[in-house]
């Protein structure tokens, strides 16, 4: 005689046909893939379907510069509020930008290899969550920035404190600066010039009357 399933084992049962019935993206979760300023211009040039967006404000995008044809969606925008962090003053930025993965949707297709940067990693990795969420599912996170994080920069807290204790006191040329790593650092292109092609597509819109 045959014995029944007991519940536990039911329940695995139905665990199971439930993931393999699941589209493989939607069981597992898709989340962004992490490469380096040096992958992602090498996907660029090899890979069919690859664009790299830059979600810096315009004023970034502008001023500081940018990677050679790379597409200018903000995810925040500057404004005219100055706040203090840390002993620094600076302009604070918007609240995320609403439109950003709708204005996204309207010019790549869901499935092309969509490149995220900003200016040292943080920005990015919101903004390629964000695309993910909305259906796309070949997104990149180029997590080392366009001008990579401040000087020096450590991911276990407590070298990055006292090597940073030590620059401070030391006076050590470049502490608190940027461009010890990221695109510029690696000597990848990029310019000052705006080409209509590639700024924020609602910039080129008509004002509403």
């Amino acid at each position: 005689m045959k014995s029944r399933p007991t519940v536990s084992a039911f329940f695995v049962i139905l665990a199971s046909f439930m993931i393999l019935s699941m589209p493989i993206g939607n069981a597992f979760g898709q989340t962004p893939k992490k490469i380096l300023s040096i992958e992602a211009f090498d996907m660029l040039n090899t890979v069919p379907d690859t664009y790299l967006i830059d979600v810096r404000t315009r004023a970034e995008y502008q001023f500081v510069g940018h990677p050679y044809q790379a597409h200018l969606f903000p995810y925040f925008f500057f404004t005219s509020k100055l706040v203090k962090e840390d002993e620094k003053i600076s302009y604070a930025l918007s609240a995320k930008n609403e439109a950003f993965a709708e204005e996204i949707s309207k010019v790549f297709k869901k499935t092309d290899n969509i490149l995220i940067i900003s200016r040292d990693g943080a920005r990015s990795a919101l903004a390629a969550k964000d695309l993910i969420g909305a259906g796309f599912q070949k997104v990149f996170d180029v997590e080392d920035g366009f001008e990579g994080a401040e000087f020096p920069a450590f991911k276990d807290d407590k070298h990055h404190k006292y090597y940073r204790q030590l620059a401070k006191r030391n006076q050590i040329f470049g502490f608190e600066l940027r461009r010890h790593y990221g695109w510029q650092w690696w000597g990848l292109p990029w310019t000052y010039a705006i080409d209509p092609k590639f700024i924020y597509p609602p910039d080129l819109r008509p004002p509403k009357k």
